[in-house]
């Protein structure tokens, strides 16, 4: 009786990758699991993101006291110049492009396929508008985040990279606000970011594997929290540079208070 030879090791993982590759580009589920993945990355970015421009309006605050800080131009001096910052941005890239991509890709099939549903796996009787609604959010947010990208990055973090003169973070925000269209602007996009949290978030949860009965509502809250938190903490930003502050436009122009109150003394 002839032997037959039995799959190596090689022959074995070759075949997991290939079915692996499968489910991932060919299946449903696959392509919401990606879609998933990518979202929850982005998501933990804009947190990160949102404590970096918190500092500030913690330098503004500060900015003619007795101690001036000057943390967000130093945070941003790191994310231009810092090795490891280097790496991640391409990642980030790749994270924003995949997710861009398969939203479009879900959302033509979808439409093709089922009509108006979109890629939440739970289903229900009641959708909400956000859900109605998720790809002309995500348009809106890309098409803002071009406007925020030649404002910010092109300007400060790009110039690093190619050896130009890269403007000064806390000059770069106030100049930017001062605008109160631009600031409006800002507080459009946020909204709409809003609304694509709220049901990005519950709905990457669910394709990852929380769609059951017993936490559907419980993610919906999160996904409130979660979305209201990450707009609350740019829109300080926003509010605060754009209607509220009013002191210098760059950090080297501030006085600090000891100075300034040597400059008032009476001179004998």
């Amino acid at each position: 009786m002839p032997c037959l030879d039995r799959p190596t090791v090689t022959d074995n993982i070759t075949q997991v990758t290939k079915r692996t590759n499968m489910w991932i580009f060919k299946s449903s589920i696959g392509r919401k699991f990606i879609m998933s993945l990518s979202g929850l990355f982005l998501i933990i970015f804009l947190l990160l993101h949102g404590c970096i421009n918190l500092l500030a309006v913690y330098d503004a605050i500060n900015v003619n006291s007795e101690f001036p800080t000057e943390l967000y131009n130093q945070a941003c001096h790191v994310m231009g110049t810092n090795i490891l910052v280097q790496i991640m941005v391409p990642v980030l890239a790749l994270g924003f492009i995949v997710h861009i991509i398969y939203a479009l890709w879900l959302t033509l099939l979808n439409r093709k396929a089922r009509g108006n549903d979109r890629y939440a796996i739970f289903t229900r009787a009641k959708i909400d508008w956000a859900s109605k609604n998720m790809f002309a959010l995500g348009i809106i947010v890309l098409g803002l985040l071009v406007f925020h990208l030649t404002h910010f990055w092109s300007k400060m973090q790009l110039q690093e990279w190619t050896g130009g003169e890269s403007a000064e973070g806390y000059q770069l925000v106030v100049q930017t606000f001062s605008n109160v269209w631009v600031s409006i602007l800002y507080l459009v996009w946020l909204v709409a970011i809003w609304f694509h949290l709220t049901h990005g978030f519950w709905s990457a949860l669910q394709t990852l594997g929380w769609n059951n009965k017993k936490w559907f509502n419980r993610l919906h809250v999160i996904s409130y929290i979660v979305a209201t938190l990450l707009v609350l903490i740019f829109a300080v930003v926003v509010v605060y540079f754009g209607f509220i502050y009013s002191g210098p436009q760059s950090l080297t122009e501030a006085v600090p208070f000891a100075e300034a109150n040597v400059a008032t003394l009476p001179i004998i």
